[in-house]
């Protein structure tokens, strides 16, 4: 079986060059063609010799993703699902904002972890996606934007399909290649990875020095609450995830963002909002209430604008920099939480 010549290293590519008696410089040009001009095919690779791109084509592959289904939303919001070398498909979308325009793209076929106001949640995690089909998202959405608003891409946010600190590896070295020079020279300051809350992982993160924005999906401020939306938290005590976010802001001293999703008579009281300041007044952050999107077999609904507006002004006079994050896509369910195949044949 061909491998996959975007999972090689610089590295790997030149001795493999050199094996078969050919220049090791050809692999940087190579890289040069996949990751900054974007490139899926060998064909396409107009300064590699004829020899050498018989040579690629009889031992390696391109598994690049295509587009197989865009909406529209009345939003201008773009939905695309993307359909994968093996059949699978996973779901990415451009917001559009004024001049801002983001990409959410995800990082896992499916998700394993089973919040219950998630669509993603209710399915089962497939596999990990690679760095290339991370990656191709980005190139596909980025190409939207131009395209359909003549703006350039401004951000990237891993808040897709899956839980990216589930895919560490992976993930990062997407972030690499968006970032590279070598790559789309996509700034680390423009790309926020969500996360679900692993306490370890986000340690890691801060060990590797990764340097992105990091929002956590937080969603209740006490464990029982959390517990019984979030499974993940049975395993990632709120206790464990405020001291691997104090080590994370020690390292990167960099502002987090918590994720918070208001349900009605859930998690949308002045206590729930106490409990919230109390876990996020430790290190410099921000809040984003999130307008919850409901969902098929959903068991929640939206908290009414008076808990809404009761809940944001406790935590503004407490100081708290709050932001309403009002749902984008809803039409086309491209709207938090609410990615999920829903049409896959």
């Amino acid at each position: 079986m061909k491998k996959d010549i975007r999972n090689l290293s610089t590295k790997e590519l030149e001795e493999f060059f050199i094996k078969n008696k050919q220049k090791s410089f050809v692999a940087k040009q190579i890289m040069e063609w996949l990751w900054k001009k974007s490139k899926s095919s060998f064909s396409e690779m107009k300064n590699i010799s004829k020899l050498n791109r018989e040579l690629l084509d009889s031992n390696f592959i391109i598994n690049s993703i295509n587009s197989d289904e865009i909406q529209v939303s009345s939003d201008k919001t773009i939905k695309t699902k993307f359909k994968l070398f093996d059949g699978y498909t996973v779901e990415g979308v451009l917001i559009p904002q004024n001049k801002r325009m983001t990409a959410c793209i995800s990082s896992q076929v499916g998700c394993s972890l089973s919040c219950k106001f998630c669509a993603t949640g209710t399915m089962d995690r497939k596999r990990n996606l690679s760095a290339g089909e991370i990656y191709d998202q980005v190139v596909h959405i980025s190409r939207q934007a131009k395209e359909n608003y003549n703006f350039s891409l401004s951000n990237i946010v891993y808040m897709g399909m899956g839980e990216p600190l589930l895919n560490y590896s992976n993930v990062i070295q997407s972030i690499d290649r968006l970032t590279s020079s070598k790559g789309l020279h996509i700034s680390k300051r423009r790309i926020t990875l969500s996360t679900s809350g692993i306490s370890k992982m986000i340690k890691r993160l801060a060990d590797d020095n990764i340097g992105v924005n990091l929002a956590l999906s937080l969603h209740a401020a006490n464990d029982e609450k959390r517990n019984k939306i979030m499974p993940i938290g049975e395993s990632n005590s709120l206790k464990s995830l405020k001291e691997a976010i104090k080590y994370y802001y020690s390292k990167m001293k960099k502002q987090l963002t918590y994720e918070y999703i208001l349900f009605d008579e859930f998690n949308d009281s002045i206590e729930d909002a106490e409990a919230l300041y109390a876990f996020t007044k430790h290190t410099p952050s921000k809040v984003n209430i999130i307008e919850y999107n409901p969902i098929e077999s959903g068991i929640f609904s939206k908290a009414k604008e008076k808990s809404l507006s009761l809940f944001i002004s406790y935590l503004e006079n407490k100081g708290v920099v709050v932001k309403v994050r009002r749902s984008r896509g809803k039409d086309i369910d491209a709207a938090c939480g609410q990615l999920a195949n829903k049409n896959k044949s």
